[in-house]
């Protein structure tokens, strides 16, 4: 995940984006205290270092609780290694601590 630095709102730049009044209202509940808009800047930043390979680690394997067999249907990425998953090969789905199920390699567990 992005770290988040404090920048100053003044040195950001305004962005107009149209959102369902719905979709804003559930963006509003998910963020609590946080704020929306910074809830959006958070999820744009991990897109940003998914897609660009800035990936970081943000699951050890402490947080998996089990794992299924799987096979990717698309390219995913390790949640613990950062490693590419290509579209149909085989991965594991890792049950968290707190419940979301996350990609891994299949090594990625190993000792």
């Amino acid at each position: 995940m992005h770290t988040i630095t404090r920048t100053s709102t003044t040195d950001m730049e305004v962005t107009s984006i149209r959102l369902e009044r719905e979709l804003k209202d559930k963006l509003k509940e998910i963020a609590g205290n946080q704020g929306y808009q910074a809830l959006i800047r958070n999820v744009l930043w991990n897109y940003v270092q998914q897609k660009s390979g800035e990936w970081k680690p943000r699951f050890s394997r402490t947080d998996i609780r089990a794992s299924i067999a799987a096979t990717a249907q698309q390219d995913e990425r390790c949640v613990l290694t950062g490693k590419l998953i290509p579209s149909q090969q085989p991965m594991l789905l890792g049950l968290t601590k707190n419940g979301d199920m996350v990609p891994l390699s299949i090594e990625s567990l190993g000792d």
